[in-house]
C-alpha cells in the first residue's frame, strides 16, 4: 500500500501543462466598440427564426440588407454567393495562395422565443436594444455573435490592407437550429463543387468559461475537437382502448411509462475516451494536490471518476450516451381509455457508441414486445475527432491566450450538435469554438429567456476573429 500511495503520489507530483511557444501578437486594426455593439444589435433586431420553427423568409432576407450595409467592403471585395436561397457564402480569395484554405463558419438562424415567455425578458428579444453594458436579444450569444463577429473583423481586415495568403471561405448557414439540411449540407456541396478542400474548419461550439468547473480557478477555453451525435426513438405501445370504467391490467400507459422507467434508471454505460479523457488529461495540471492524485492515476481510479462525473447533468453527458424523455403523450378524454401511448427519447451519443448501438441498448432494456421502437430521423452519429497536434488547434490555442492570457485551452466535446459535421467531406478537421466569455448563469440565457452579450465580450469576439485570420493567413 505504501508503494503503490508513493507511485500516485510521484504522479501527481510531476505532472505538468503542455508548454505553449507563444508566437508573435500580430497587430490588429482598432475597433470601435459601440460601433461593434450597433452592428450585432442590428443583425438581432431582425428575427430570422429557422424557417421550419416558423419563420419569416423574408426576414432572411432583411437580414442580408443589414449586413451589406453594415459591411460593404465585406460584399464589394469577397462578394456574396446565396446558397439554398437563404444560405451566404463568402470567398476572401488569395491572389497566390501558399497554404491550403480554410472555411470560418457561423449561422443566421435563431430559435424561436418561447410562446408566452415574452413578458419576461428585460428588454423585447427581437429589439436589438443596447442597454446596462450589454446587446439584448435573441441569436446575441446563438450565434448572431459569430457572424457578426467574423463579418466586422474581415471588414476591419480590409480596411488595412489585408491580403491573406491563403484562401478564407466564410459559410454561414441558415437552418442550424433544425438540423443544417438546407444550409450546412448545401454550403459544403457547393464547395465541394468548386474543388475546396480545406485544412481545417472553425465554427461555433465550446467557450470560454469562467468559475464553471469546480476546483479550476482559471478561466478555461473549451475547444470541442468532436461532437456527440443525435438519435430520437419513439416508443409507442398500443392497445384496445375503451370506456375508463372497465380498465384492464398494464394499459398502453402503464406499459410505456414501465419501459420509460427502465430506460431512465439504466443508461448507457459511462467511458473516458476520446475528446473528454483528452480534456481531462488536460486539466489535470490545474487541479489541487487531491483531485490531481485521483486524475493522475486514471489507471487505478477511472471507475471511481467516471461514477463522480455521472453524478452531475453537465459532467455525465461527456462521459456517456445520454437519454432524455422529451415527449409523451396519451388520451384525448378524462373517461377513454387511451389506444395508443407515445413517447421520445432524444439521446445524444459519445464518440464510439452509434445509433444502431443506441436502439440496441433501448430495446434490450425495455425488454417488452409490446412496445414498438424505432429512430425518428433524422439520427446520426457522432463526429470524427479533429486532431490536437494540427495547426489548426495550435492557431486556435494561440489565439485564444493572446485574447485571454490566463485562459487555459482544451480539447472538449460538443454536447449540442452544430453544423460542422456537415463539412467533413470538405475540411480535414473541425473545431468548435465560440470566442465567447461565459459564466454558469449564461447557460441558461442560450434558448432562453434574456440572451444577451456583453459589449466588452463582443469586441473581444471581433479582436479573436482579427488576431486569428491574421496569424493563420499572414504573408
Amino acid at each position: 500500500m505504501l508503494a503503490l500511495a508513493s507511485v500516485c503520489t510521484y504522479r501527481a507530483a510531476i505532472v505538468e501543462p503542455p508548454t505553449l511557444a507563444l508566437t508573435p501578437t500580430p497587430r490588429v486594426p482598432e475597433l470601435d466598440r459601440a460601433e461593434l455593439a450597433r452592428h450585432l444589435s442590428a443583425a438581432v433586431a431582425v428575427p430570422t427564426v429557422s424557417i421550419p420553427s416558423g419563420g419569416d423568409p423574408a426576414a432572411f432576407a432583411g437580414l442580408r440588407d443589414v449586413l451589406r450595409q453594415r459591411f460593404p467592403r465585406v460584399h464589394r471585395e469577397l462578394g456574396l454567393e446565396l446558397v439554398s436561397e437563404h444560405a451566404m457564402l463568402y470567398h476572401f480569395r488569395a491572389s497566390s495562395p501558399i497554404e491550403p484554405p480554410i472555411i470560418l463558419a457561423a449561422h443566421l438562424d435563431v430559435v424561436p422565443v418561447e410562446p408566452g415567455t415574452e413578458s419576461e425578458w428585460t428588454h423585447p428579444p427581437f429589439a436589438g436594444t443596447i442597454a446596462d453594458g450589454y446587446v439584448w436579444g435573441r441569436g446575441t450569444l446563438d450565434d448572431k455573435a459569430g457572424a457578426v463577429g467574423l463579418l466586422a473583423a474581415v471588414e476591419s481586415l480590409l480596411g488595412a490592407g489585408f491580403a491573406p495568403n491563403r484562401d478564407i471561405w466564410l459559410a454561414f448557414g441558415h437552418d442550424e437550429e433544425v438540423g443544417g439540411q438546407h444550409g450546412a449540407v448545401e454550403l459544403a456541396a457547393r464547395l465541394d463543387a468548386l474543388g475546396v478542400h480545406a485544412e481545417f474548419l472553425l465554427d461555433e461550439g465550446g467557450a470560454v468559461v469562467n468559475g464553471m468547473l469546480p476546483g479550476i480557478p482559471r478561466p478555461v477555453a473549451l475547444v470541442a475537437t468532436a461532437e456527440k451525435g443525435f438519435a430520437s426513438f419513439e416508443l409507442t405501445a398500443d392497445g384496445e382502448g375503451g370506456h375508463a370504467s372497465m380498465p384492464p391490467r398494464n394499459g398502453v400507459v402503464v406499459r410505456l411509462a414501465r419501459a420509460v422507467q427502465r430506460i431512465d434508471e439504466d443508461p448507457m454505460p459511462a467511458a473516458l475516451r476520446g475528446p473528454s479523457r483528452a480534456m481531462i488529461d488536460r486539466l489535470t495540471p490545474e487541479f489541487g494536490l487531491g483531485p490531481r492524485l485521483v486524475l493522475a492515476n486514471l489507471w487505478l481510479f477511472e471507475p471511481v471518476v467516471r461514477f463522480m462525473l455521472t453524478q452531475q447533468p453537465a459532467s455525465n453527458a461527456i462521459v456517456r450516451s445520454t437519454a432524455a424523455l422529451t415527449i409523451f403523450a396519451a388520451g384525448t378524454a378524462a373517461n377513454v381509455l387511451p389506444a395508443r401511448a407515445r413517447a421520445v427519447v432524444n439521446m445524444r451519443l459519445l464518440p464510439g457508441d452509434t445509433v444502431l448501438a443506441a436502439e440496441d441498448h433501448l430495446r434490450v432494456v425495455v425488454d417488452d414486445p409490446a412496445v414498438t421502437i424505432r429512430c425518428i430521423e433524422p439520427c446520426w452519429n457522432p463526429s470524427a475527432a479533429s486532431r490536437m497536434d494540427a495547426p489548426g488547434f495550435r492557431f486556435i490555442e494561440q489565439a485564444i491566450v493572446k485574447i485571454w492570457p490566463d485562459a487555459v485551452v482544451t480539447p472538449s466535446l460538443a454536447a449540442g450538435a452544430t453544423d460542422a459535421r456537415h463539412y467533413a467531406n470538405v475540411a480535414d478537421d473541425a473545431y468548435r469554438f465560440l470566442p465567447i466569455s461565459m459564466i454558469d448563469r449564461d447557460r441558461a440565457r442560450l434558448h432562453g429567456t434574456d440572451e444577451r452579450l456583453g459589449i466588452d465580450d463582443f469586441a473581444h469576439v471581433v479582436r479573436f476573429y482579427q488576431t486569428f485570420i491574421t496569424m493563420v493567413a499572414s504573408r
